[in-house]
């Protein structure tokens, strides 16, 4: 068999009328274990920048939050001096006008010592 008539019948399977020349054939394209392993990569890589991009916001708010306490720590103890303060300067006034301090005579200078 020469080559010509090889070829003429591997052609006569498919050249009928309304047929065509070359046969397709479906194939399921599946990804490679290579490009699974680059996807999950990519997929973790993704996710450790989620994770840090919420801890990063946790510690910001964290130290906002610190700096209130600390403020409200620094009032509270400024609150309690000047609630002293005020009772302080009070009992001078309470002392001059309560019925006791009233009832004293004052004392005028008799003499000096020598």
């Amino acid at each position: 068999m020469t080559y010509s008539s090889s070829l003429a019948l591997s052609r006569s399977q498919f050249s009928g009328r309304s047929h065509n020349s070359v046969s397709f054939r479906a194939s399921s394209r599946t990804l490679g274990p290579i490009s699974n392993t680059i996807i999950l990569i990519v997929l973790a890589c993704l996710l450790g920048l989620l994770y840090l991009t919420q801890v990063t916001k946790t510690n910001a708010y964290g130290y906002t939050i610190n700096t209130l306490q600390q403020q409200s720590a620094q009032l509270k103890s400024e609150n309690q001096d000047l609630q002293v303060s005020s009772a302080r300067l009070q009992s001078v006034d309470r002392v001059a006008a309560s019925d006791q301090a009233k009832s004293m005579v004052a004392v005028a200078p008799s003499g000096t010592a020598q």
